[in-house]
């Protein structure tokens, strides 16, 4: 606009300079592609994906669901629940990222074919399950404030409790289809998900912060084998008073003596024991403090095996049970049946006998179970990045993390 002051025309260019330097931008968030530019502000080349590149990416979402189940089949018990809950959502991003979905409809269908394949490929692990459960209920969740009419700023979507599905404005039937496509629905999940990623990361920091309250001077603390919240939760209760640590060496594993070293390290009174000797020891003992694999439904845990005698002897000698573990442990499976093939994950046996031992392992039949289920009655508190809980109120927790039609995926 040519205009008689020639500061106003000069101004107006430049606005619309600065509009065009802003659209250009706001494009280059959401392409794939890096931006290129002559530094001129007037030529931007955007480069264009060959055929080759777009089929890669339309296999990407097999492809990583395919690997991950392979993963857990092979190796999923040589890694620690949080790196398998890291690897389910980094897995859930690039599914949502790969397919093609319109509604949440679509993406709960993904989300729960790839939940049953993934537990298909290791069926006593819970933890990747949980995570598609977490996530499965954010993209309802986001559905619901989408279909409420809320304002566009992102909202805690992962903290929206299961009132919100008693207090919305839509009918049951509406809720329940999930077919109507909103805007501003992925950009809510994908929140949600990020909230989930640092409340993982945060957990362990969370359940350790508490370790003053449960841990006194002077008391002597039972333990079994290796596990990172519990060496967090004591190292940080070394922090504010001086306790001597028993720690069971968990054989034939023997990840014990990991823990005792890393004790040691941190001037912590530690002693190693035999798991034979844990009935002894438990007289002397003021608490038994555990992690866990998966916290079921019923209150009950799914631990390493030896716990289940751990926690016996804890009951006779009335010595209180506590149990470290984060909310992402927690499961709404129940234990259906006390077949160990089908309620249990089995090792190798040639840890328990050598093959050297030719006479035993002929006329033998071992099996090799690597977990114990603890019933809820032998556990005292469960302490979570949320605070310390009964079993009781296990109940409760699962209404608030889980949506009762994702329990079975």
């Amino acid at each position: 606009r040519q205009d008689e002051r020639e500061g106003e025309s000069v101004d107006v260019c430049e606005s619309a300079m600065y509009v065009c330097m802003c659209a250009c931008l706001c494009v280059s968030w959401f392409e794939p592609g890096p931006m290129h530019h002559d530094l001129s502000w007037t030529t931007f080349q955007w480069p264009q994906p060959n055929k080759s590149e777009c089929s890669q990416l339309s296999k990407m979402p097999a492809a990583c669901v395919d690997e991950l189940a392979s993963y857990l089949a092979r190796r999923g018990t040589d890694v620690g629940s949080y790196q398998l809950a890291k690897q389910t959502l980094h897995m859930t991003r690039s599914l949502m990222r790969g397919v093609q979905w319109n509604t949440a409809k679509d993406l709960i269908a993904h989300l729960s074919s790839a939940g049953r394949e993934l537990q298909s490929g290791r069926p006593g692990e819970s933890v990747v399950g949980n995570m598609i459960r977490r996530v499965l209920r954010i993209v309802r969740e986001a559905y619901i404030a989408c279909s409420q009419g809320e304002d566009d700023d992102l909202v805690d979507v992962a903290a929206v409790s299961q009132q919100a599905f008693a207090d919305r404005k839509i009918t049951d039937e509406e809720a329940n289809d999930f077919s109507k496509p909103y805007r501003g629905l992925q950009n809510r999940v994908f929140q949600g998900i990020a909230e989930l990623m640092e409340e993982l990361d945060t957990s362990a920091h969370n359940i350790a912060e508490q370790a003053s309250e449960h841990i006194h001077t002077n008391e002597i603390i039972l333990t079994l084998g290796y596990s990172h919240t519990v060496e967090e939760f004591l190292l940080r209760a070394k922090s504010k008073c001086n306790f001597h640590v028993v720690i069971a060496e968990n054989a034939p594993v023997y990840d014990g003596h990991k823990l005792a070293k890393k004790l040691g390290k941190a001037k912590v009174d530690t002693t190693l024991i035999t798991d034979a000797a844990i009935y002894a020891m438990m007289s002397r003992v003021n608490k038994v403090i555990i992690g866990t694999s998966s916290v079921l439904a019923d209150g009950g845990l799914m631990a390493i095996a030896g716990t289940h005698a751990l926690c016996l002897a804890a009951k006779h000698h009335s010595v209180p049970v506590v149990v470290c573990c984060s909310m992402f442990k927690l499961s709404p499976r129940y234990l259906c049946s006390y077949d160990q093939d089908a309620f249990n994950s089995l090792g190798c046996p040639s840890q328990i006998a050598d093959y050297a031992d030719g006479a035993v392992v002929e006329t033998s039949q071992m099996t090799h179970a690597l977990f114990d289920y603890v019933t809820p009655d032998l556990i005292t508190l469960y302490i979570s990045n949320i605070g310390g809980s009964a079993p009781s109120y296990v109940y409760r927790l699962l209404s608030e993390y889980y949506h009762e039609e994702d329990y079975d995926l």
